[in-house]
């Protein structure tokens, strides 16, 4: 008998508010958070998600939505959903739930996504330092693919997968978090040697009231007001599994999620269509909306026969992921290095924060030597199939990182060896005739030119105003140049 179609266990209507759908979603874990659906083992059902703001991002050209947006009320997780067995017996504390990914996509008819980078007095991101300002990139999807009108000239496979899938804490549990995490946002920068990354990012996010779901839960009673001071946030990973990000769960892949409450209460959320290792730019994977096909098992005792605790408690346990057989292929990578030196020169103790920072700085520079703002690169490597590695980390002083980028996703050779002509000795204005010899030469050639205005007849003493862009059309995220004017100071690189 051929298999069924997926059951729809939490439906989405993306024209409603996430406190408005049907099964109202939820952004906090927290074991008394009711479940909205309850799934058998074998059954395979279909989950839909909002994108993580819940559709706060719109696709348009301005970042003043990123610069503003509630983050109080991240991340939008549909469930929890209440699993049992054949026998209608639920998952029990000290098992193992396996959830297979059967298959998985954007909502029909919301094909798009986005990349950004939040303002640094609104979250930051892994670069706030470098990067403070919102930015973002919208991206459309063809079928497996993803192309962006804010960074032109890239292309590439999307390798989708839930930010984050999780089982619900238990109390015990939730006290855990709650006292290490309050402990570290009280004490962390006095009794921790931190690397300046950290500094500039928040050190925990901790219960919060505001902007608090609660799913079922009426907001204002006080049932929600006892639960909304408890609920731990849903930034980052943790013991439950959570907030991951692991970009190869995709199809075919399966999780092992530890039970810490009957029936497991399983919810995902937080769709992304691409997404590079470390998401450096905090929202930093193509994020959508999405749906999952999931099917689950319950190993009945896993916890304690497949996970070893890593704490003071037996609690202190972590998932265990199987990656399916379906990703991109790329065959020529440029992998840029990093170690644990800071930008100042000073040396870090086999500081694996710093060397990865360093190699993402590294890799910034050199692809924007080939047309891309530094931002458009920041945003890129935050969600293009790239690949960061630990290389080293027992070579005293210095800790290894590496990011892989493959060269596939470019309409250009970035390469270090293609021939370039850099024409630094023409002068820096150009007459009409020349500036249309050149404008036909490069048409032909597609290069890319670095632009700034001046005055005519007037050396540059300085470029301002720089926009980069292609010879027909301009690629950077803010602006349009639709004719090049008479006089220009550029410099031009031919493949």
């Amino acid at each position: 008998m051929a298999p069924t179609t997926p059951t729809v266990v939490v439906p989405i209507d993306l024209k409603k508010k996430p406190n408005e759908q049907k099964l109202t979603l939820h952004n906090r874990w927290h074991p008394e958070i009711p479940p909205v659906a309850e799934v058998k083992v074998g059954e395979l059902f279909r989950v839909e998600m909002v994108d993580f703001t819940g559709g706060a991002i719109k696709d348009n050209d301005s970042a003043i939505d990123v610069k503003t947006s509630d983050l109080s009320t991240v991340h939008y997780l549909s469930g929890p959903i209440k699993v049992v067995d054949e026998q209608g017996i639920p998952a029990k504390p000290g098992d193992l739930l396996a959830v297979e990914i059967c298959n998985l996509g954007p909502l029909p008819g919301d094909e798009w996504g986005y990349t950004a980078t939040f303002d640094r007095e609104n979250g930051g991101g892994f670069l706030t330092d470098h990067f403070p300002c919102a930015t973002k990139a919208i991206w459309y999807f063809e079928g497996i693919y993803a192309y962006s009108p804010h960074i032109p000239g890239v292309r590439f496979p999307g390798l989708t997968h839930p930010g984050i899938i999780g089982t619900a804490p238990s109390m015990e549990l939730l006290k855990i978090w709650n006292e290490r995490e309050s402990e570290l946002e009280e004490t962390g920068l006095q009794s921790l040697k931190l690397c300046e990354v950290l500094h500039t990012r928040p050190l925990a996010k901790l219960p919060l009231t505001k902007g608090c779901l609660l799913g079922q839960i009426q907001e204002g009673t006080p049932e929600w007001k006892k639960i909304a001071m408890e609920a731990a946030r849903t930034i980052p990973g943790r013991e439950n599994g959570g907030n991951c990000d692991i970009k190869n769960l995709s199809r075919g892949s399966k999780i092992y999620l530890p039970v810490f409450v009957d029936g497991a209460n399983l919810s995902t959320g937080d769709m992304h269509f691409s997404q590079g290792d470390g998401e450096v730019t905090f929202c930093g994977a193509i994020e959508m909306s999405g749906f999952l096909d999931l099917k689950c098992k319950i190993i009945r005792g896993g916890m304690k026969e497949y996970l070893t605790p890593m704490g003071p408690t037996p609690l202190h346990v972590n998932p265990i992921f199987e990656i399916g057989p379906v990703e991109p292929r790329f065959s020529e990578w440029l992998v840029f290095e990093g170690i644990s030196v800071d930008e100042s020169g000073r040396q870090h103790y086999l500081d694996a924060t710093v060397a990865y920072k360093r190699a993402v700085l590294n890799a910034i520079d050199y692809l924007s030597k080939f047309g891309y703002s530094k931002e458009q690169v920041y945003l890129l490597l935050s969600c293009c199939p790239c690949e960061g590695r630990i290389s080293g980390i027992v070579d005293s002083p210095n800790a290894v990182a590496t990011l892989a980028v493959p060269t596939a996703i470019f309409d250009q050779d970035c390469k270090a060896s293609l021939k370039s002509l850099f024409l630094n000795n023409m002068p820096n204005l150009l007459t009409v005739t020349e500036l249309k010899i050149l404008y036909r030469a490069v048409a032909e050639f597609g290069p890319r030119l670095v632009v700034s205005e001046c005055r005519p007849e007037e050396q540059a003493s300085g470029t301002k105003h720089i926009l980069t862009c292609m010879i027909k059309e301009c690629i950077g995220i803010y602006y349009r140049l639709p004719i090049f004017p008479e006089a220009l100071c550029f410099q031009l690189i031919l493949g």
